[in-house]
């Protein structure tokens, strides 16, 4: 099995790209999602070290938004909660998908969180900054404050650049990103 693992700018468009290989994708931001309204166990651990700011299940994002503009290292203690599910989560899919010629990891802090292995193949995903700043402000509860504590978790992005096999240039358009994967995946099969 081949493990591709998406890399890039917060908002550069790691999980439209991920749809158009046309395999198994592991997607963390979706998967993060379902922990906070389906698992108590977690809720439970967040509000024992947030009771000032978790309150109700499933977890409103309102509330953890609150706790991490409040003090940074909210963020941390969050982080260090929901990774350990989130990885026991990507090996299930990996289980699940063993028999796959190809998966796709979209996970934000793959690198970071030393989620990747050294034959994995890292793509780039390059995007013009004015096109992520508008993308951003597009969506639903935008937070800049946010934006930038998130931002501070991650590696310089000339880093993961160095550190890519690929670099896709998204430009939103399918038939462009559909021509490069094309292409990536040739290369790889």
């Amino acid at each position: 099995m081949i493990r591709i693992g998406l890399v890039g700018d917060i908002g550069s468009g790691k999980s439209f790209l991920a749809k158009k290989f046309g395999y198994p994708v592991f997607n963390a931001d979706h998967e993060v999602a379902e922990l906070y309204k389906k698992e108590k166990k977690v809720f439970l651990k967040l509000k024992k070290v947030l009771p000032k700011y978790i309150f109700s299940f499933p977890i409103n994002k309102k509330e953890i938004s609150k706790a991490i503009l409040v003090n940074e290292k909210n963020l941390k203690k969050i982080v260090k909660i929901v990774h350990i599910e989130i990885r026991k989560k990507m090996f299930l899919f990996l289980r699940k998908n063993k028999s796959k010629k190809i998966v796709i990891l979209d996970i934000p802090l793959l690198l970071e969180n030393k989620l990747n292995r050294k034959k994995d193949i890292i793509i780039f995903v390059k995007s013009q900054k004015l096109q992520i700043n508008k993308r951003l402000k597009k969506r639903k509860n935008f937070n800049q404050q946010l934006f930038n504590k998130f931002k501070k978790l991650q590696l310089p992005l000339d880093y993961k650049y160095r550190r890519s096999n690929f670099i896709i240039k998204n430009d939103f358009r399918d038939k462009s990103v559909k021509k490069d994967i094309k292409a990536i995946l040739k290369k790889l099969l």
